[in-house]
Formats: C-alpha cells, structure tokens, sequence
C-alpha cells in the first residue's frame, strides 16, 4: 500500500524574539507609569529658596531720587489679581515715631513689622526690625525685650573692661567701656518707649496705600508687589535724617573701629530676643553690622 505522502500543514511556530520585544515593552510601560505615579506623589518644591528681595536703599542711593521713584510706582499700581489681598509696602516716615505716634501714623492700616533704631547722637545703633501685628501693643512688647537683652549686652560689656586683658590695653578697654554705655543708653531708651521707629512693612490696596502716602508724617511707601515671603525679603528704609545720599550715620566714639552700614537690614526680633548680628558680646565695638 503506497506510503502516504500528502504535505503535512505547514503552520509556523510564534517568534521567540518576538514574545522577547513584548515583553520588554510591557516592562518599560510598567516603569513609566510606576514612575509618573511616584511624581504626583512628591510634594511641590518651593522655588523661591534661595531667592531673595529687597526693598528700600543702599548706601550711595540718592534719597530724593528714591522718593521720586517710590511715588511713580505708587500711582502706576494696579489693583492685585486676587481682589481683596493687597500688596506689600515699605513706609518710611520723615522722623523718629514712639510706639503710640506709630499707630496714630498709620492708623487702620494692617502692619506687619517695624523697623527701628535708638537715635543716639553720634552712635551707631543697632538697627532691629520688630513683629508688630498690633499697634502699638507688639512694638512696646518687642522694645522691652530689647531692653532686656541690652542691659545683659551692657553687662558683659563691663565684665570685660575689668578683665586684665583690657586693663592691659586702653583700645581695647575703651571699646568696651563704650559698649557698656552704648547698650545701656539703648537699653534705657526701648525701656521708656523711646521715639525709635522709623518704618514700616504694611500691606494694603493700591488706593489704602496712595491714601498712606499722603498721610502727615510719611515720607516714602515704596510698593513691593514683587513680593511673596517677607522672610525672604530684606527691608532697608533710609533714615530720618538722611536727606541727600544714603551713608552710615557719622560714629564720634568709635572712628576707626566703626563696622558696618546702619541703612543695612535688621534682624527680624520676635518672641524671645535673638542675639543681633554684632560681635559676640563684649569681643568687639557696639555698632551695628550689615544683616540680612
């Protein structure tokens, strides 16, 4: 019987190489997704760190052409996007306001910090900047903290004149000897509410602060809608009695051993006083340095 010898079907067997390709791309797919899904769940990154904005003068500024700046700004401000949240402003005043002339000053304007020194003739003071929410309850409260914190500076100020270190060098014990003096005058003033405020960071609408602008006794609002944290914004207002360019307040005590630009920014003082940005106390001459 003749062999059967009709063709079997010829059916081709699945690529290997081609269930491989699928798989891999299953794979990839997978990984993408696991990924995408971990992104959504990272927390938003704060691009402003790092990032920081200042407002007010410099030393070498011209003051009447900050002014005439300022006030330019001020009309051209437009209302913010979101109605009812204004923007932040710096407020200078044409003198040294006590905490009461303060809040008369301002009046209902919402107010976030102070800016302040103690005007002693020919000294360098400590520039502070002071929480202040509530006027003029916050800015007494800040000021007797500074009190505090200037009569320990004065302290051991004095404990060091009377080291031997000192007794064996004059500079050196006339630093601190001016140190001691300096922070208790300072301690004094803050202790009595001393006419020691010279600005203000506020916010409020465009017309509230064209409206301030005008007020007896303000000399400069210089707008900020720019910006956003004020902890990453360094406020520095010009003096009251710097009337031409910004320059560092004229220091008879200590000449040569001056530091520092007093129009620089202070350290911000709330709750509990901060040590200031000064030599560690008693290791150095009284007056302010640069801060930020």
């Amino acid at each position: 019987m003749p062999a059967d010898v009709s063709p079997r079907p010829s059916g081709r067997r699945p690529s290997r190489s081609g269930r491989l390709t699928w798989i891999a791309l299953a794979c990839a797919l997978a990984v993408l997704v696991a990924a995408l899904w971990d992104r959504r769940r990272e927390p938003v990154t704060d691009r402003t760190v790092g990032e920081v904005t200042r407002v007010g003068v410099v030393e070498g500024d011209s003051i009447p052409d900050y002014q005439r700046a300022a006030a330019t700004e001020l009309a051209a401000l437009a209302a913010p996007a979101t109605p009812g949240v204004g923007d932040y402003a710096l407020v200078s005043f044409a003198a040294y306001l006590t905490p009461a002339r303060l809040a008369d000053t301002l009046g209902a304007t919402p107010v976030s910090a102070v800016v302040a020194r103690v005007p002693l003739p020919g000294r360098q003071t400590e520039i502070v900047r002071l929480a202040a929410l509530r006027l003029p309850d916050d800015v007494v409260a800040g000021m007797a903290e500074l009190a505090a914190r200037k009569d320990r500076e004065a302290a051991d100020y004095r404990a060091r004149a009377a080291a031997p270190a000192a007794s064996a060098d004059p500079e050196l014990r006339r630093v601190y000897d001016t140190g001691a003096s300096v922070s208790a005058r300072e301690a004094a003033a803050y202790r009595s509410g001393c006419a020691c405020v010279y600005a203000a960071v506020v916010r409020d609408t465009p017309d509230a602060l064209r409206g301030l602008a005008a007020r007896p006794g303000v000399r400069v609002v210089d707008a900020a809608p720019e910006v956003r944290r004020l902890d990453r914004t360094v406020f520095t207002p010009p003096l009251p009695e710097q009337r031409d360019v910004v320059r560092p307040p004229a220091d008879t005590g200590l000449t040569e051993a001056r530091v520092g630009d007093s129009s620089e920014a202070a350290p911000t003082v709330s709750g509990s006083s901060p040590p200031a940005n000064r030599p560690p106390t008693g290791a150095g001459p009284p007056n302010p340095g640069p801060t930020s």
